[in-house]
């Protein structure tokens, strides 16, 4: 997963706003500090620097294969996250055991 900069943006803009926010509420429960509460909202790009550092993660899926005793392949048995098996699953065409994939009514 690679952090995509219009999330970065919006979650700035976001932060941005909601400190502006609990700087009015400041601003009007806190009167001897004036209107200097909005500097708050100087710190709202470091939202978007934290999430651009930390929305990176390596996705890592673990597959084992179970063999029958003649050689034919029995079960396959996959751990990891939900979306990327279940994106596999559907690349690959595959059903978990016992279940019989139907299609929606939105995918071709």
């Amino acid at each position: 997963m690679v952090p995509s900069r219009g999330q970065a943006a919006l979650l700035t803009f976001c932060t941005c706003i909601s400190l502006a926010s609990v700087a009015l509420v400041l601003t009007i429960t806190v009167p001897d500090f004036g209107n200097n509460w909005f500097g708050l909202t100087i710190l709202s790009p470091l939202a978007g620097a934290y999430y651009w550092k930390r929305a990176s993660r390596k996705e890592q899926i673990k597959v084992r294969m179970i063999v029958a005793e003649d050689g034919t392949l029995s079960e396959i048995i996959v751990q990891g996250d939900d979306q990327q098996v279940d994106q596999m699953r559907k690349e690959l065409k595959l059903s978990e055991k016992g279940m019989v994939y139907v299609k929606g009514i939105f995918e071709r």
